[in-house]
Parts: C-alpha cells; sequence; structure tokens
C-alpha cells in the first residue's frame, strides 16, 4: 500500500471498507479510484482497485432480473427527436437537464451521481425534444447499455466543464466514444467504409461558463483546441467545432441555453411544416415534423395514406416563389413552410 495517498484518499478508502450495500461499494470505490494520484508508485494499487470494480459492476449487472425491455437504458423516443447528453463525470448533464425541462434527475457536486439515463422534454422551436441525462463516461468501466443508447439517438451532446481540465475531458470522452466507434457525423469520410462504426452528429458544449472569468477560461480552450501540435487524436481536428458546433453554456446562470436550443433543432436537420385545409386557416400549433429537404410528396405520406395516394394539387406558402403557388409532388419544402394538400 503507498505511503503518499493524500488525506482526502484515505477518507475514501475507509467509506469503501464500510459499505455495505453493492451499490455503495461500487460508488464509494468509483470515487476512491478517483482520488489517488497517478504515479508510478500507485499503478499496482489503482490497477487493482479497477479489476475489483468491473467485478462489482459485473455482479451487479448479473443481479438485475429484468428483461432487456424493461432496461433503464430502453428509453423510447418522443417528440421531434432524440439527444444523448454525455460526458465525464462532474460536467453538469444533470443540472442541465432539470434546467431545460421538467425532469428532476439528481444534481450533486460529487462524482458518479447519475446511475441510469434520465429523460426529459425541453420545447425547441415549437416542437418537444426529448434530451437524456446519461451515466457519465469512464475508462474504469463503460456500460454497454450506454453506448446502444447513444448509437439510438439523434443527436449528441458531448458536455465539458470549462472550468476543469476542458481539454483533457474533451479528449477522454471523444476517445472512449470511439473506442466504441461511435463518431461524429462530419468525421465520417476520415474512418474506412465499416458497418460497425456509428456516425452521429455531435455538439460540444463548454458549461459552466457562469461569469466573465469563465467566459475567459472559455476563449483559452477554444485556443487550446485550434492550437498545431496538441494532444487531440487526429482524426478529430476540433477547429471546425468553432463555426457553432462548440458552445459555451451556463446551466447554473442561463446562459446560452436558447442559443443551444437552436443548436439542438439545427443539429437534429429537422424542418417544421403547417398544413392548411382548403378553405381554411393553417394550424400554426401542430407542425409537422420533416427531416429537411423533405417534399410535398413526403409531406402527404406523413399526414396520412389517402393523401400520399390520392394527391391531386398542392399549394405552398413560404418556399415557393409566390404564396399559394401550384408545386409538384417533388417540390422541396423549407422550414415553416405552409402546405394545402387536395385530393
Amino acid at each position: 500500500m503507498p505511503t503518499n495517498l493524500p488525506p482526502d484518499a484515505l477518507q475514501a478508502e475507509k467509506r469503501y471498507r464500510e459499505a455495505e450495500t453493492l451499490e455503495d461499494r461500487i460508488a464509494t470505490l468509483e470515487v476512491y479510484i478517483g482520488l489517488i494520484p497517478k504515479h508510478k508508485g500507485t499503478d499496482h494499487l489503482r490497477a487493482d482497485l479497477r479489476r475489483q470494480l468491473s467485478k462489482l459492476k459485473a455482479s451487479a449487472q448479473s443481479g438485475k432480473k429484468a428483461s432487456r425491455q424493461d432496461s433503464t437504458f430502453r428509453i423510447d423516443r418522443e417528440g421531434a427527436g432524440q439527444v444523448a447528453i454525455v460526458g465525464v463525470t462532474n460536467v453538469g448533464k444533470s443540472s442541465l437537464v432539470a434546467a431545460l425541462t421538467n425532469a428532476t434527475p439528481e444534481v450533486s457536486d460529487a462524482p458518479y451521481t447519475t446511475w441510469e439515463p434520465t429523460p426529459g422534454m425541453v420545447l425547441v422551436e415549437d416542437v418537444q425534444v426529448q434530451l437524456i441525462d446519461t451515466p457519465p463516461l469512464s475508462r474504469d468501466y463503460v456500460e454497454p447499455e450506454l453506448m446502444s443508447l447513444i448509437r439510438r439517438s439523434d443527436l449528441i451532446l458531448l458536455m465539458v466543464d470549462v472550468q476543469t481540465q476542458p481539454v483533457q475531458q474533451l479528449e477522454e470522452s471523444i476517445a472512449i466514444l470511439e473506442e466504441h466507434r461511435i463518431v461524429p457525423l462530419d468525421r465520417k469520410d476520415n474512418y474506412p467504409e465499416d458497418p460497425r462504426f456509428t456516425f452521429k452528429p455531435l455538439l460540444v458544449l463548454a458549461n459552466k461558463c457562469d461569469d466573465q472569468e469563465a467566459e475567459e477560461l472559455f476563449e483559452i480552450f477554444c485556443m487550446l483546441l485550434e492550437s498545431p501540435g496538441g494532444d487531440l487524436p487526429e482524426k478529430w481536428p476540433i477547429p471546425a467545432y468553432r463555426a457553432g458546433t462548440l458552445l459555451p453554456i451556463s446551466a447554473t446562470t442561463g446562459h446560452n441555453l436558447e442559443g443551444l436550443k437552436q443548436a439542438v433543432f439545427d443539429g437534429l436537420a429537422i424542418m417544421r411544416v403547417y398544413a392548411k385545409p382548403p378553405g381554411k386557416d393553417p394550424d400554426f400549433s401542430r407542425p409537422y415534423v420533416l427531416p429537411r429537404g423533405s417534399t410535398v410528396d413526403e409531406f402527404a405520406r406523413k399526414i396520412h395514406k389517402d393523401f400520399y395516394d390520392n394527391l391531386k394539387a398542392a399549394r405552398v406558402w413560404g418556399s415557393a416563389t409566390f404564396d399559394g403557388q401550384a408545386v409538384s409532388r417533388d417540390h422541396v419544402l423549407s422550414d415553416g413552410d405552409v402546405v394545402e394538400l387536395r385530393i
């Protein structure tokens, strides 16, 4: 046993030894491992403790009697899109979900508070989007079902704490995702054609930009990412994130959360189209949500099969040359268009 462990690590070890339930043993051991300094004198200790942690988590998984369908990681998609918020521990994922939705995830300064994903709904523009708070990414143990949840999502929000080594947090999160073959969509051309890879749109959130000093830290963070010869993997050149996919936010003060909503809407690559019954006004309270670039034909199919099969004419307000213009089935719609279909 190394003799140079700091007092907080020794206290964490004591709590781990005294833990009675399996859940408490896992939680206290994760904290203990995180407090042990990383140097040659602690390599064997940290390796032994990581093996113990893996065994404990394997026991916890084998003890679950719920079926795959009942798994807390199997979250039904609701609204216009499903967005997974990911990152290492203590970056503020739960605080963000609590700030934007009616969900009540446990929010704490203690590490590894979130054990299960928590969904919540947020109103973006005039459509509902599902946000999911997820357990932290960790090299000590990765829940396979967490990676499956991320793969099923429509958009990934990768969060870092701008006040606590954000470059290292970003690097670690990226590496863990990459090891599980989850890659940002805009980096697809840098990877081999392999069906095992999953490519997802990804936004980086620099959280805890709570004041002017934190804003300055954000600027330093951006400069570090743009500097040549950085430590980030070559396949993940981050400078592109300055162009709208790296956002400074504060889940505590609400700074730039409206900008985040717009970025989520854009990242989902969706649009709203409003139906106008012949001779009546359009219903602007109930938009139809379609993939960006959808056509009148696809809009008709979205409304009902009868419209798709029997469509005789369509008129569009918005993207047409003039309001109420008659258009063909293959007319490409834009966000906010009003469409009248006749059968």
